[in-house]
Parts: C-alpha cells; sequence; structure tokens
C-alpha cells in the first residue's frame, strides 16, 4: 500500500483563492492518495468548503493585509505572529510532505510557519497582478506556480512556473437543456449569467433590478446576487420580480447562489455579466463564455481589471468600469452584444485560446515534484500560452 502524500493547504478568505486549491486537489487524487490538512481562517469562505468536503480543517489566528493606516490595520499586524505561532505548531505536529498555499492574507502565516518548519511550499497565484500575500510570502516558497505570464514580472522568486489557473473540472461538463428544464427557462430566447461572486454584487445587483423590464424584454436572465445577509439585495430584487408582468416574471431567476447547477447554467448561458474575480475569468475563458466585466473598484493593486484585460485585449470581453455600469448602459450592451451571435462565438474562442486545459493536472505534477524534492526548472517560455 503506497503511503499516502501528506499535504496541508494553506489559503482562503474568497472562493477565488479556495477553488482552485480543489480542483488541484481533485487532479492530485487521480495521480495518489492524499492526506490533507487545510489551514484557514476562522470564518473564511475555505472552512465551509473544507467541511462540504469532509476536510479535515484547522484554524489560525489571521489578520489583512491592509495598506492604509488604521487602527484595525494594528490589530492585524499584531495577529499576523499569533498565525505564524500556531501554523508552526500545525506543521510540527501534522508533518506535511509539502505545503501548498494558495493566497489570501491567512496564506502569510502559513507559509513563513512552513518555512520555519523546513518544509518544501509550492505557492499558486491566481491574479494577473501578484497579490500582496504572495509578494511577500515568494520569498519563502520553493516554487510560485503562475496562473497567467504576465504576472512573473511582478514577482521575486527562487522559481516561478507557469502552470495556468486550475478549475473546477465539473463545470466543465454541463448540460443547456438541463439548466433550461430545471430553471423554467425556455430555448426560443438568450439567456444571460449574472454573477458577483460568493458575496454578490451591490452595484451590479442594483443596476439590474433597475433594468429587469428592458432586459427582459429580450433575453431571460439567470442572476446570483449573493447573500441577503451580506448586501441585502435578494429581497429587493424577488420584489422587482414580483412588480413585473407573469410572462416577464418566469425569464427572471434570482438566487444567493447556484451549487450543484452552475455547470448547467454556464453551458446555457450565451453571455456572462459579472466581476473579474480571477477564478471567474479562467472559468469564463475555458468554458469559451462571451464577458461583460465590472471589476470591483478599489481592489489591491486594481487586481480585477488586469483579470478582465487578460481576455479583454484579446477581443474575448469588454470591460465596463462601474461609474459607468449604468441601465442605460447595461441595456445598451446586452442589446448589441445578442443582435450579434456570431460575434459572440468569436469572442467565445477567443477566451477559450488563451487558458491552460490541463492547469490543475500541471499543478498537480509540480506539487509532487516538490514533495519529492526534485529539481524544477521553469517550463521554456515558448511552451507557454499567453
Amino acid at each position: 500500500m503506497r503511503t499516502p502524500l501528506r499535504i496541508a493547504i494553506g489559503g482562503g478568505g474568497t472562493g477565488g483563492h479556495t477553488f482552485p486549491a480543489l480542483a488541484t486537489l481533485d487532479a492530485l487524487a487521480r495521480l495518489t492518495e492524499l492526506d490533507i490538512l487545510w489551514i484557514g481562517s476562522r470564518r473564511g469562505t475555505e472552512r465551509q468548503v473544507a467541511r462540504e468536503r469532509g476536510l479535515r480543517y484547522r484554524w489560525i489566528p489571521t489578520g489583512k493585509l491592509r495598506r492604509e493606516l488604521t487602527p484595525r490595520t494594528l490589530v492585524d499586524l499584531a495577529l499576523i505572529p499569533l498565525g505564524v505561532a500556531g501554523a508552526y505548531y500545525t506543521m510540527r505536529t501534522f508533518r506535511p510532505d509539502i505545503v501548498f498555499a494558495t493566497g489570501g492574507y491567512v496564506s502569510v502565516p502559513v507559509v513563513i510557519g512552513a518555512w520555519l518548519a523546513r518544509l518544501p511550499i509550492v505557492i499558486h497565484e491566481q491574479t494577473a497582478v501578484a497579490g500582496l500575500a504572495t509578494r511577500i510570502a515568494a520569498p519563502f516558497a520553493d516554487v510560485v506556480a503562475i496562473s497567467w505570464e504576465s504576472t512573473r514580472a511582478h514577482l521575486r522568486a527562487r522559481t516561478i512556473v507557469h502552470t495556468g489557473l486550475p478549475i473546477r473540472r465539473d463545470l466543465l461538463g454541463g448540460d443547456a437543456d438541463r439548466a433550461r428544464r430545471h430553471l423554467g427557462l425556455t430555448d426560443d430566447l438568450p439567456i444571460v449569467y449574472i454573477t458577483g461572486g460568493a458575496l454578490g454584487a451591490h452595484a451590479i445587483n442594483e443596476t439590474v433590478r433597475q433594468s429587469l423590464p428592458q432586459l427582459l424584454a429580450r433575453t431571460q436572465l439567470v442572476h446570483q446576487c449573493g447573500p441577503a445577509s451580506v448586501n441585502g439585495d435578494l429581497p429587493r430584487l424577488q420584489q422587482a420580480r414580483a412588480q413585473l408582468p407573469e410572462y416577464l416574471q418566469r425569464r427572471y431567476v434570482v438566487r444567493e447562489r447556484f451549487d450543484n447547477e452552475l455547470a448547467d447554467i454556464y453551458a446555457a448561458a450565451n453571455l456572462v455579466i459579472g466581476r473579474a474575480g480571477a477564478s471567474t475569468v479562467a472559468e469564463i475563458a475555458a468554458l469559451g463564455k462571451p464577458a461583460l466585466f465590472i471589476p470591483l473598484p478599489g481592489a489591491r493593486g486594481d487586481e480585477q481589471t488586469a483579470n478582465a484585460r487578460l481576455l479583454a485585449d484579446r477581443g474575448a470581453a469588454i470591460i465596463v468600469p462601474q461609474e459607468e455600469f449604468t441601465p442605460c448602459r447595461l441595456v445598451e450592451l446586452v442589446r448589441h452584444l445578442l443582435d450579434d451571435p456570431a460575434q459572440l462565438r468569436a469572442m467565445g474562442e477567443l477566451g477559450r485560446s488563451l487558458v491552460i486545459p490541463d492547469a490543475a493536472e500541471r499543478l498537480a505534477m509540480l506539487i509532487l515534484r516538490v514533495a519529492h524534492r526534485e529539481r524544477v526548472d521553469p517550463a521554456p517560455r515558448a511552451q507557454l500560452k499567453n
């Protein structure tokens, strides 16, 4: 019987740092047996995901990395050494073969704790512009894997390898007809999927709410608006739906989140509208879906705009700054895009050409090599996409 690979995962806070890790774990599980411990924050997305997957989970004290100096910044800074101590203790007790960090503020103490324990470390960066956590942690890692070749210029690390961004395998097998049946939609009107990420996006939700009658005259909408406990938007959107004529109500599906049906929704969507988190951009590109991105303003380093430009600069997406995302602009763009199916297909194919389809497998193989302390050389640039 083979000895399982003991792997500690550190990172999370958002789905963008969590879902690529799950895709990588799935790829690793196809190669070897695994003994997994996820180290994360007390209340982050990663804790819920680990619980749903039945993975062992240990939380450590964590403080967000902030650029501005506020009283909260000082509290968060004080938590980082506690997090490092907690991570180091966890490493000494769990004794992993490899530590895999996926970014977010919780990854910093995990990486430093692993470095103090003299363990091999692989970091994966999802965004086009490396996040602050990765830039801090990179010098402690054996290898930093990047999702986009353009990220290389923003990092200082011993070894940088372009693997691509792993996406959830279950998203690739969607059934458009099943989505329409499940959601009560028809096949005579196009479908637009609107998402603000796991927590939703109030600015997007509000613009959509004000545009419902005009949008639904030409299309069907599947809208993931995020938890009402976070943005309070679901009741307002449901009320706006209830005020529509019955035939338009049937064209509008709004929920806080979609889980098992998400792959089918993607398969049915003619257009995707949403933020430009790293995972969202990679998923949309891999699935060959044209996109309208409204990047989150004020994100660190304007990383969402940089993510969106990876597709927009190649003609695979359109970017609208949030301040310009008005109901009139939204209706105008949706009508323009849906009136030109050939353009939509071309945008989708351009996006698909930008991704590395076996990114999860590449990253899994890299983790195994580092765990076995094999030499890792950066892949020749001529073989890399984007």
